[in-house]
């Protein structure tokens, strides 16, 4: 214990490195984001995630949005529990059989006007998923996309440079 004490008495303190060139880039982009919401919605964006059968990488990178680093809440930007308060579904994983009908209930229940976002490669087409007898297809199969976000699974602020391009290109009220 004596020794524990006398290391860190030695050693340097531990610090995290200040924000790149980069992070400040992402944090821009999120308020950009913010903005964009408000003008389209007259608010703040609410977004329903739903997992339909991934192996969970996407929403690694989805709840790193709400981390400390990120924390796009402060532009905004916010996950709700419920598709009842939600303006945008964002979709992740290959639809599984089992969850097909469960996502059709879910945006069946999000209010018009409404948006729905396929997150990673696994929701275009099921990705390494596909042809599986437990799945479906990618979301397109079951439910309308607007908009699909690449990547295995995409970073924070791909999800966060796509969810900017469909409320930028949008000046259109969304699907009902």
């Amino acid at each position: 214990m004596r020794k524990l004490l006398f290391e860190s008495l030695i050693k340097p303190t531990l610090t995290e490195a200040p924000p790149s060139p980069a992070d400040a880039a992402v944090e821009e982009l999120a308020k950009t984001l913010g903005k964009q919401a408000r003008r389209s919605l007259g608010r703040s964006l609410s977004i329903r995630e739903v997992d339909a059968g991934s192996c969970n990488g996407c929403e690694l990178e989805i709840h790193a949005l709400n981390n400390a680093f990120y924390d796009v809440e402060r532009f905004g930007i916010r996950f709700v529990a419920s598709p009842r308060h939600a303006d945008m579904l964002l979709v992740t994983g290959p639809v599984t059989k089992n969850m097909a009908e469960a996502l059709k209930r879910t945006y069946d229940a999000t209010p018009g006007p409404k948006w729905v976002v396929a997150v990673g490669d696994c929701g275009l087409d099921g990705g390494c998923f596909a042809g599986s007898y437990a799945v479906a297809g990618g979301v397109s199969a079951v439910i309308p996309v607007d908009l699909h976000i690449p990547g295995c699974p995409p970073s924070p602020s791909d999800i966060l440079a796509g969810l900017l391009a469909l409320l930028d290109e949008t000046n259109r009220p969304a699907r009902s």
